[in-house]
């Protein structure tokens, strides 16, 4: 079976990690990824640390590494004036325009979405910001808030979608805090209803240190209450005063943390949280960095892959797999990140025919690396 995303063809003006992240799924979906960076400073990312020396004997920062699997890297100047026009002439050979640039960022290299468009009108331009590039704010401001790439994945592939139908390209404008807002839907919700969205519900929802370590458990309702201190020899608790309501078993959290720890001995934290789970309390076992990469679960579902390292450290550095699993498609591996400016010959040749001395003189000039 061909990877679902074959053929779909992204030029990324990209840094750090809300757009290279969405980029990287689709890169691992099968679409062609043509990372865009500064020819000597690269993507910021590949300052952070912790880090690596590749092959080149650059220094490769750890965002970098776990953002930019399966893709290609040219460098481009896009303030050099013949840097601009090769990205300009490169825009009809893709489906699709990334940039996650702070508002208006693209604009002043004069690649603003109209700019793109004239060359190419059927492109899918996205941007990635922090209050988005549409009026509604202050598009000024830089953004305090996180990073939520897969809806700049869903806002491009429903774009292409429509362009299927319609021909039509079109500008998708993320931004990460209208993003946050709505994953962070309780907080409307709830004040809308008369509720602090701050305040913490009565119920159980808390870490349970026991010996090997600690679990989380979630009981909301009585029946639930009832199976938990029968299931660690405390069923009287049933009818203790101190446990009516649910407040109360919040209130007297420390006394179930206590009977649970003794209940659960020497047993693991996987043993304890299926033994729970047995009961129909709903728990989890709480993993430190090694207990995510020594599980079985974790494995069987790649959601590891290796990067081997190139500068003589046995354990290759691990990054997270791809979450979307689709039949037929292996996603058990992919290619390493691309060091600074690797395919910029390769990609330049084949797509625009510049020749070898035309390459060497815009690397001369500083216009590409």
């Amino acid at each position: 079976m061909d990877a679902p995303l074959e053929g779909i063809r992204i030029l990324a003006v990209e840094q750090m990690q809300a757009l290279p992240y969405a980029t990287q799924l689709l890169a691992r979906l099968g679409a062609d990824v043509v990372k865009v960076e500064h020819p000597t400073r690269g993507d910021l990312g590949r300052g952070s640390q912790p880090s690596m020396t590749d092959e080149t004997g650059a220094s490769v920062g750890a965002t970098y590494l776990r953002n930019n699997l399966a893709k290609r890297s040219i460098g481009l100047d896009l303030g050099h004036r013949e840097a601009k026009q090769i990205f300009l002439d490169l825009v009809p050979e893709f489906d699709v325009v990334a940039e996650n640039f702070k508002p208006g960022g693209m604009a002043e290299f004069g690649l603003s979405y109209d700019e793109v468009a004239a060359v190419h009108p059927g492109v899918v331009y996205v941007s990635i910001s922090g209050f988005g590039n549409t009026p509604g704010f202050d598009n000024d401001t830089v953004s305090p808030y996180g990073h939520w790439p897969a809806f700049a994945a869903i806002g491009l592939l429903s774009a292409l979608r429509r362009k299927d139908r319609t021909g039509e390209g079109a500008y998708v404008d993320i931004s990460m805090f209208d993003c946050m807002v709505a994953f962070a839907d309780i907080v409307p919700n709830y004040f809308s209803m008369g509720r602090d969205p701050r305040a913490v519900p009565p119920l159980i929802n808390h870490g349970f240190a026991i010996g090997s370590g600690e679990v989380v458990v979630q009981v909301g309702r009585p029946h639930q209450f009832a199976r938990l201190v029968e299931t660690i020899d405390h069923p009287e608790w049933v009818d203790d005063d101190r446990f009516a309501t649910a407040q109360g078993w919040v209130d007297h959290i420390d006394d179930l943390r206590a009977a649970v720890a003794d209940w659960a001995g020497d047993r693991s934290t996987i043993e304890v949280a299926e033994a729970l789970a047995a009961a129909g309390i709903a728990a989890a076992p709480i993993f430190e960095g090694a207990d995510v990469v020594d599980d079985p679960h974790v494995r069987a579902r790649h959601m590891l892959t290796e990067i081997p390292r190139t500068d003589g450290v046995d354990q290759p550095v691990l990054t997270p797999g791809n979450p979307v699993k689709i039949s037929g498609v292996d996603d058990s591996s992919a290619p390493a990140p691309p060091t600074l400016g690797q395919h910029t010959d390769e990609v330049l040749g084949a797509e625009l025919g510049l020749s070898t001395e035309r390459l060497t003189a815009l690397r001369e000039a500083g216009a590409i690396g």
